[in-house]
């Protein structure tokens, strides 16, 4: 995971200190900040990690179909319920359950999950017998539950529960210090070949405010992967969505210099002031980073 920036650093440090826990955590973030991910990470170093990881997006499942998802239902349960079926809970074992978007649950099953988060124990629907919770649950969302609280939409006595232990994943656009190397590493992820990002882009990368976060960073170094004709990328295809189009948007509304300026700060900063190790950072010469 790529964690040069110091609110990232912050990030994952309170992962790895909260790996070793039980309770339950919740990872606060916009959309493709990577709170997915660090769930994953947190699994990998608990002593969950041989035991499975079972990820369920509670904002794809219907209504209908989620309750089961989660508990499980007995035969004959419902109509179509020919067989039993394990819920994830129960399939997770001794394992880690991340509960993705948790915000989006409707409110009679936010009930039923802070019951069994309660008394650490559930039913299969249809099923009177007691299954014991032996999986550790972290929830994510990219809601503020503060205010869904409030609003109504989410339930206080579960927002108190979640938020045991919490951790809040910083916006693409608060890290410039990772900028560069995760570009790079989807780059070369995507790519048959090693490649190099040319001056006018890493400015473009620097430059753009990546409202998608991560994930939008991830898709537009793939992109350029598929499309390169050559081992050097020299402008990027960055797409806008269209209410970002406004003269004051990002790249190309922010001229070269800015962008430039932009870059080599970051790169600075990451280098603690060194122009060696900042022209390095960005695979350019020094004298590029003393004329930029």
């Amino acid at each position: 995971m790529v964690a040069e920036s110091p609110l990232m650093r912050a990030a994952l440090e309170r992962a790895r200190r909260f790996a070793g826990s039980d309770a339950t955590v919740l990872l606060l973030g916009e959309s493709g900040t990577g709170k997915e991910v660090v769930a994953r990470f947190m699994h990998q170093q608990s002593g969950r990690a041989q035991s499975p990881y079972v990820r369920i997006n509670c904002a794809a499942l219907p209504e209908s179909l989620i309750e089961g998802e989660l508990f499980g239902h007995s035969r004959g349960a419902f109509t179509g319920a020919d067989q039993d079926r394990l819920g994830k809970l129960e399939w997770a074992e001794d394992g880690t359950v991340l509960l993705d978007e948790v915000g989006e649950l409707p409110l009679g099953l936010q009930a039923k999950l802070l019951r069994v988060l309660e008394e650490g124990e559930f039913q299969r629907l249809g099923d009177n017998r007691v299954i014991p919770l032996r999986s550790r649950v972290i929830a994510s969302t990219n809601r503020d539950l503060g205010t869904e609280v409030v609003e109504g939409r989410f339930r206080a006595d579960l927002y108190y529960r979640l938020f045991v232990l919490n951790i809040e994943l910083p916006r693409l656009r608060d890290r410039p210090e990772d900028l560069l190397p995760l570009a790079r590493h989807f780059l070369n992820q995507y790519a048959p070949a090693p490649m190099q990002l040319g001056r006018r882009a890493i400015c473009q990368v620097m430059a753009h405010d990546w409202p998608g976060n991560v994930r939008e960073l991830k898709n537009v170094m793939q992109r350029a992967a598929v499309l390169a004709d050559g081992e050097r990328i020299e402008e990027l295809e960055i797409v806008e969505l269209p209410h970002r189009l406004a003269a004051d948007a990002n790249w190309p509304a922010i001229p070269l210099a800015e962008a430039e300026r932009r870059t080599l700060e970051a790169a600075l900063r990451q280098a603690e002031g060194n122009q060696a190790a900042a022209a390095r950072i960005l695979e350019v010469a020094p004298k590029t980073v003393g004329n930029m």
